[in-house]
């Protein structure tokens, strides 16, 4: 795999490993264009089941979308936030797998227009993830606005200006347009946060909970668990 670009843009970002730009040696890979197969999904939809318990299919398509697309969002983001820009296209894109559980990801070519190849990839996912779960596509694409708002939130602590990563996110989802949401933050106690759009569903899982940030969670609720996470910071 030729991935010398990403490598060049991984090299500009401590703790690139731990944010999926470098994957382990034990991944197995998976050509980008495998996720917007629907049959492709079905079976790993079917894969996962086991270890992620009991659930509909709508909940099992939805937490399996919620973790590939903050894989499949990194290159092309890190590479905005380190001004070397890589392809967001599926074509040019491979994802490691550790079982079935996707951890990295990786652009094999420079970028050309981000907005672009991230609105065509996403679409295409989207499109498949809602088929092999039988539900709407919106709910997975305010997903995809909160991996690209969360993405580029890790890679502005990575690289120490939080400011200028979370920027890029509101004018890169208007490039990308409707129906993607518009991306949020809140700042708690001097630490920024997405503010989510999205509901995972990792809490109808056997083992889930919700999460910090989670929408359903009443505000007052909310906010003291960020005020707790921002002291961590």
């Amino acid at each position: 795999m030729n991935d010398r670009a990403q490598v060049r843009v991984a090299a500009r970002i401590p703790g690139a490993a731990a944010l999926g730009l470098l994957a382990p040696p034990s991944a197995s890979w998976v050509p980008g264009a495998a996720l917007a197969d629907p049959a492709w999904t079905v079976e790993l939809l079917r894969a996962r089941g086991p270890h992620m318990g009991p659930g509909d299919r709508r909940v099992l398509a939805t937490v399996w979308w919620y973790s590939a697309s903050s894989v499949l969002l990194t290159p092309p983001l890190a590479g905005l936030v380190t001004g070397l820009p890589l392809s967001a296209r599926l074509a040019d894109t491979a994802v490691g797998m550790a079982g079935v559980h996707p951890v990295a990801a990786v652009s094999v070519v420079a970028g050309a227009d981000t907005a672009a190849e991230l609105r065509a990839s996403i679409a295409a996912v989207v499109a498949a993830v809602a088929e092999a779960g039988g539900m709407r596509e919106r709910p997975l694409w305010a997903i995809a606005t909160d991996s690209l708002a969360n993405r580029l939130l890790e890679l502005g602590r990575a690289v120490g200006d939080v400011a200028a990563a979370t920027a890029l996110a509101e004018p890169l989802a208007a490039a990308i347009g409707s129906p993607l949401p518009a991306p949020r933050y809140v700042d708690v106690a001097g630490a920024r946060f997405t503010r989510r759009a999205s509901c995972c569903l990792l809490y109808r899982l056997p083992s889930g909970s919700l999460c910090t940030s989670c929408p359903r969670r009443p505000p007052a609720e909310r906010r003291a668990l960020l005020e707790d996470a921002a002291a961590r910071f």
